[in-house]
């Protein structure tokens, strides 16, 4: 039974060990924020994505210049993602690089995860989180309240130095790094609609202003149709309605540019005539 255990313990793959360093991988993690410094319509990412990795293609293939002319070849094709991703993504083709795995393997696995990760990074960074700081910031520094532009500052800088664990995660975690993320960004997603419906609600009360100014009756019995009537049964009503009547015709498939300009149209009209 002794020798059958020390033949099993023989037979255990030993963990992998890595050429590089845990600051390495923290700084791809700070590369990767420059990835769209380098920018082009015909290749899209791919010069800042190449560049983001080059030091380290450099240090795995430092005695094979045909591979390394070969990853940069293979990673200069057209690249387009969700950025805030790409620190996974790269950390995860970085750790297949280094167990040369097969070309053809790789640049499959990459055609393969672009396309979900940009609708999975998109859909929390930029219309999920910054949306809703955005807007509750802005509604803070309405108010000339610096606190405003500090917290969406604060959370912009969150979300920079977040690439450096994101880079291990992806690094460390290999294909499973994908798994992670698919299963929490449901759970990200959820509680942040929640809270973005929550927030959108207070800004639709907030910054949406339509007051009547029409009175009714005559002599000493003249009311305010919007103090002593509309706000009386339903404050704020008419913002309320108007907010769901474009949203109704959003839902419609109505042009919003259209939406927009009757907004505009309607609200000179009724100053004009002194209504509103």
């Amino acid at each position: 039974m002794a020798s059958e255990a020390s033949e099993v313990g023989k037979n255990k793959p030993s963990k992998r060990k890595s050429i590089f360093t845990n600051h390495e991988i923290s700084m791809l993690g700070i590369r990767s924020n420059l990835v769209q410094a380098s920018f082009s319509y015909e290749r899209m990412h791919a010069p800042g994505w190449t560049w983001a990795q080059l030091p380290y293609w450099e240090k795995i293939y430092k005695d094979d210049p045909k591979g390394l002319k070969r990853v940069m070849t293979d990673n200069m094709e057209f690249i387009n993602s969700s950025p805030p991703l790409y620190p996974i993504l790269m950390g995860l083709l970085l750790t297949m690089e280094e167990d040369h795995v097969e070309p053809t393997t790789i640049k499959g696995l990459k055609n393969a995860l672009f396309g979900p990760m940009a609708g999975i990074g998109d859909a929390i960074f930029w219309f999920t989180i910054m949306p809703i700081v955005g807007g509750i910031s802005a509604s803070i520094a309405k108010n000339g309240n610096a606190l405003g532009p500090v917290l969406f500052f604060a959370v912009y800088l969150f979300l920079f130095w977040s690439r450096i664990p994101l880079a291990h995660l992806g690094y460390n975690l290999g294909t499973k790094a994908i798994d992670v993320i698919q299963e929490n960004s449901k759970v990200i997603s959820h509680a942040a609609s929640i809270l973005g419906l929550t927030v959108i609600g207070g800004l639709i009360a907030s910054y949406v202003k339509m007051s009547l100014t029409l009175k009714i009756g005559a002599g000493n019995s003249v009311i305010s149709l919007q103090k002593q009537l509309l706000d009386k049964i339903f404050p704020n009503i008419l913002p309320f309605a108007f907010v769901f009547l474009l949203y109704w015709l959003l839902k419609k498939k109505v042009n919003p540019i259209w939406l927009i300009v009757v907004t505009f149209v309607l609200a000179i009209l009724m100053s004009f005539i002194g209504w509103m």
